[in-house]
């Protein structure tokens, strides 16, 4: 026998007791599931470039009830969309409940320095296999962090797979249009100032947006051993002694790997006086690496009296170097190449890492 009334506003079931000890039947009252309370003060922690952590408020009865939460997780709608990017599509985890704060990652590929929304039910799982689920909390907003040096160690181990061998080179070169060497001289009295890095690249190098520098190029060419005679950049080149950049006093760390939907790929190099403001910010934040021994940008002290250092970069990546201080324009020279400059939109600026690329991605997000 089963029969169902209402009392007080909550179900109630009475079910048939058989008692053994007289073999007479006895009907008991039992509660029956009554309403899960909203989660409420969503809070976010110990967020990095892939994962986070999550907690909210429950009253002491639906902590001993829940079995489950769900978790809804969508990326924040940007007035900027990375058009490279896959879509996201929003997704709901279910998870059994566990202590919080829950930990949260592995279930979706997060990408670095990206902004989501995030919203919890607490959920009961009933006999039946259904289940019996509280509002939706408000929702929250968070974003994720830049790559940890784990992630850019791992990035550094594939980007010396595709360095190739080492090359000889004795200057660094910058090539701008005539308005920008007008401007340095008119209004800079002559120094090319550090700007912003932008946001080109993989999105978790903790240098976009972050760090300051002049960029310089160092790659040359297989026939001639100079500087290519044409550049995305512009129709004028500055060229500036090596050894002005890279020398003993120097600090040299990685900081990006990435190509662009294309078969050749870019590796971003940090050098920085050692002690300054540069050098501080990398110190924690970027691999370092030795200026004798590594596989994309070497120093070598000179190995006679009267002997020159010898300079080398990697043959089969290209170079982007940031030097994060001030260079003045007398220390070099600036001429107009012989080759034609090509069009500025075929330039690195803001452009984004092709997602796919088995090459040069890592698993925590492009």
């Amino acid at each position: 026998m089963k029969c169902m009334r209402e009392s007080r506003g909550q179900s109630l079931s009475w079910e048939r007791i058989e008692l053994c000890n007289d073999g007479k039947c006895q009907l008991r009252m039992t509660e029956m599931d009554a309403p899960l309370s909203t989660p409420c003060n969503i809070q976010i922690c110990e967020v990095t470039c892939d994962s986070f952590r999550i907690v909210w408020d429950m009253t002491p009865e639906d902590t001993a009830r829940a079995t489950h939460f769900f978790i809804d997780l969508s990326r924040k709608e940007s007035r900027d969309p990375n058009r490279f990017k896959h879509r996201d599509v929003p997704t709901k985890l279910v998870a059994k409940a566990v202590p919080l704060p829950m930990a949260v990652r592995g279930h979706w590929f997060l990408s670095p320095r990206t902004e989501y929304c995030v919203a919890v039910q607490t959920a009961v799982r009933q006999p039946d296999g259904e289940y019996l689920v509280s509002e939706w909390s408000q929702v929250v907003e968070f974003c994720t962090g830049d790559y940890a040096m784990e992630h850019l160690q791992q990035l550094l181990d594939k980007a010396k797979g595709s360095a190739g061998r080492l090359l000889k080179f004795s200057v660094f070169y910058r090539n701008q249009h005539p308005d920008y060497f007008d401007y340095v001289r008119k209004e800079c009295g002559g120094l090319m100032r550090p700007a912003l890095k932008d946001c080109s690249g993989s999105h978790g190098s903790p240098i976009n947006g972050k760090l300051q520098g002049v960029f310089f190029s160092c790659n040359t060419e297989f026939d001639t051993g100079l500087p290519p005679k044409d550049s995305p950049y512009g129709p004028l080149r500055f060229q500036i002694p090596a050894g002005h950049l890279l020398n003993p006093n120097i600090s040299l760390y990685f900081a990006d790997f990435y190509c662009m939907y294309t078969a050749y790929h870019y590796v971003v190099l940090v050098l920085a006086p050692v002690g300054s403001e540069g050098d501080t910010f990398c110190r924690t934040r970027l691999p370092m690496l030795d200026l004798a021994s590594n596989p994309f940008l070497t120093y070598t002290d000179p190995q006679r009296p009267g002997e020159e250092p010898l300079y080398c970069h990697a043959s089969d990546v290209i170079l982007e170097v940031l030097f994060t201080e001030p260079v003045h324009l007398d220390q070099g020279s600036v001429e107009q190449i012989s080759g034609h400059h090509q069009l500025k939109s075929l330039t690195t600026a803001n452009a984004k890492k092709d997602p796919s690329c088995k090459v040069c991605n890592i698993s925590v997000g492009r």
